[in-house]
């Protein structure tokens, strides 16, 4: 793992993770170095329509304008997820492998695991930014991928694909979730634990954090919970106290879901890497630093400017006028503070 790595560039540094095309061919080689001479045709046309959908040139949707959860996101996960499958295909028995055609629906699952972020024109008219969904946006991803697979000729996949997106979020027990073949749930395990790894191995994850996540967590009613009439409970008072609150959600929750939710899948990564698991590294590196900038309160060790991969122009300043307004809003109410952990990440 390079510690100089670039802002817009996987763990490894080799891959430019803001760049469809790049991320596309780099899970193209791993597809068919892991399942030689099957077609990539469907994983390219999904490819093509997430960055249509990402851009704004998907019809009937607006793109993306969630800062965190942006274009940069879900490649740096997809790709994570490739090779996790790819691990885990050189890691296992035959029964036990994944096959061809379940690693496509688990890829162009996780390609549009966050759809749910992205307004249609028509029927989301009423809302003006993506994070507004945030505590419910991936039940809006499975309602994107039921409409979606069918197109891509993958109907048949659509009942574990839109169950499997569920393990990318909390908003159902994940205990609960049954499917009939014991390889659709390693699955889910395989792309939670690709969204957990990517996003908070990002060499930005602490700026990302404290600069957009807390803004997507205020327009989407988790920062600021209206807990009762003219009463609110404050779960995150600032950019900064979300990272405060960090450590504890690393120790007790993303822990957690690594090791028992998805029984250590993450582990894979390691066969392509001669035994090291770049993802842990860096995450590691990221809270080490947190820790560092706590236990000294210098918060200018937080200094990296990272770029925004939106698709609709005016983003950025949209989303901090919706932040204003809805602290504003807060004013002379009954503030009672939360110290629950909540990131619906």
């Amino acid at each position: 793992m390079s510690q100089d790595r670039r802002n817009d560039y996987d763990v490894t540094d080799t891959v430019q993770v803001s760049n469809p095309a790049a991320v596309r061919d780099a899970v193209q080689s791993l597809f068919a170095e892991t399942f030689p001479g099957m077609s990539f045709d469907k994983l390219w046309l999904a490819f093509y329509d997430f960055e249509r959908l990402f851009t704004g040139r998907y019809p009937g949707y607006k793109g993306c304008d969630t800062t965190y959860h942006d274009m940069q996101h879900t490649l740096d996960m997809t790709l994570a997820l490739a090779r996790l499958v790819a691990g885990y295909e050189r890691s296992v028995e035959p029964p036990d492998r994944l096959g061809a055609a379940r690693a496509q629906m688990a890829i162009v699952t996780s390609l549009f695991h966050d759809s749910g972020y992205i307004r249609h024109e028509r029927r989301d008219e009423n809302f003006s930014n993506g994070a507004e969904f945030t505590l419910y946006h991936v039940s809006r991803s499975a309602d994107f991928l039921r409409r979606y697979l069918p197109d891509l000729g993958m109907a048949k996949d659509v009942g574990v694909s839109s169950m499997i997106v569920h393990f990318t979020g909390y908003e159902l027990d994940l205990d609960n979730i049954e499917l009939d073949d014991p390889r659709d749930i390693i699955c889910g395990h395989l792309i939670g634990t690709a969204d957990l790894i990517a996003q908070m191995a990002d060499r930005c994850y602490l700026e990302k954090c404290r600069d957009r996540l807390y803004n997507e967590f205020v327009v989407g009613g988790v920062a600021v919970e209206n807990a009762s009439p003219g009463e609110y409970m404050v779960r995150y008072e600032s950019g900064n106290d979300l990272l405060r609150k960090t450590p504890t959600f690393y120790q007790q929750v993303m822990r957690e879901r690594l090791n028992a939710k998805f029984n250590r899948v993450y582990r894979y990564i390691e066969v392509l890497y001669n035994g090291h698991n770049p993802y842990i590294e860096a995450i590691r590196a990221n809270i080490t630093h947190l820790v560092r900038v706590l236990e000294t309160n210098d918060w200018s060790l937080l200094r990296r400017e990272p770029a925004f991969y939106l698709g609709i122009a005016d983003a950025v300043d949209n989303i901090q006028q919706l932040v204003e307004r809805q602290l504003a809003s807060f004013k002379g109410a009954a503030m009672k503070s939360d110290d629950s952990i909540l990131m619906p990440v």
